[in-house]
């Protein structure tokens, strides 16, 4: 049975060359459980070269009729903080719901969202998990690490199963009466763009409610290459975010960048003949690797390259902790 409701439901997507991914993820939107008449497609293109533009068009000559509104758009500034005020400029709902080009949702998606902004709360979100895009050995292994507490984040969005009210979120859903006061997001800034958004939020009186019924995925990148680069790219905004919005980021954002201080100095002390800091950090590091790659073994998809987890983490916390040292630099 579909959930009939007069609110009008805003779903953005901002992509850039997410061929591999849009069409997984337009299809869960298709099937959703929420009155369709009621939901507002805008889709907006930052300039792909690949098939992206198609994929938007053909899904909106398809299934036009059958949702409220399907909107195809540019942004032509490419960044994704300007994406989503092209989002913002165009959507004409009650609620903007955010949803991330690399995710999967499941059918209740919108209808979880809607019964909490119902029950009166102005933001809602819930639960991101991770999911593979290609099923094998070694992916199995990357997801391993970016499910892993060690390997990833303590953000509390990746695996709180509760409710309360949080900094910020993955997906949201935001009544417009938030994004009115609040405005549009800052175009200066590229990943961490939602965090400075919901810190204004907040400034603004507004609380983000978390409930881990309302849940989503994100599809990891596909190699560990691909990894590393969105680890360095992640740090490196986090480091650029400083001189913006030293408030809207929380200290677990900076341990990778505190480890790399901290091989740093060590280093410096050790060609200074002064070893034992080195290889005390070094040692204790070393332990926290091996006692997490082990732990990992207990997960459902482990195999035998898991046991690369002793270098995957490593790479992860290193390019993220450089990348946070070049942002701030």
């Amino acid at each position: 049975m579909c959930e009939n409701s007069n609110l009008i439901i805003s779903i953005g997507i901002v992509a850039l060359n997410e061929e591999s991914y849009l069409p997984d993820l337009l299809n869960d939107i298709n099937n959703q459980n929420y009155e369709k008449k009621n939901i507002e497609l805008i889709f907006v293109d930052s300039g792909s070269c690949d098939k992206t533009i198609f994929i938007f068009l053909d899904f909106k000559k398809r299934f036009d009729n059958v949702f409220h509104s399907i909107r195809v758009l540019d942004n032509l500034k490419k960044k994704q903080s300007s994406g989503w005020n092209v989002v913002i400029s165009n959507y004409i709902g009650d609620v903007l719901l955010r949803i991330d080009a690399h995710a999967r949702i499941p059918s209740d998606f919108v209808k979880n969202n809607v019964k909490y902004l119902k029950k009166g709360e102005m933001v809602v979100g819930g639960l991101r998990s991770v999911k593979n895009s290609q099923n094998s050995n070694w992916n199995d292994t990357l997801l391993i690490a970016e499910l892993s507490l060690f390997g990833s984040s303590i953000a509390g969005y990746r695996r709180m199963n509760e409710e309360k009210y949080v900094n910020s979120m993955f997906h949201a859903a935001y009544k417009r009466e938030v994004i009115n006061n609040t405005g549009y997001f800052n175009e200066y800034l590229g990943r961490t763009e939602d965090n400075e958004y919901h810190y204004r939020i907040r400034k603004k009186g507004y609380k983000l409610y978390y409930n881990s019924e309302i849940y989503s995925y994100q599809i990891i990148r596909s190699n560990l290459r691909k990894m590393i680069r969105q680890k360095f790219l992640n740090g490196y905004w986090i480091g650029l975010t400083l001189s913006v919005c030293v408030n809207c980021l929380q200290i677990y954002h900076f341990i990778p960048f505190l480890f790399i201080m901290a091989i740093f100095f060590s280093l410096l002390l050790f060609i200074n003949n002064i070893s034992f800091p080195f290889f005390l950090l070094i040692g204790i590091y070393g332990m926290f690797v091996i006692l997490n790659t082990l732990i990992s073994f207990k997960e459902e998809k482990s195999n035998i390259t898991t046991i690369a987890l002793l270098y995957i983490f490593p790479l992860l916390h290193i390019s993220y902790g450089l990348g946070t040292l070049i942002g701030i630099v």
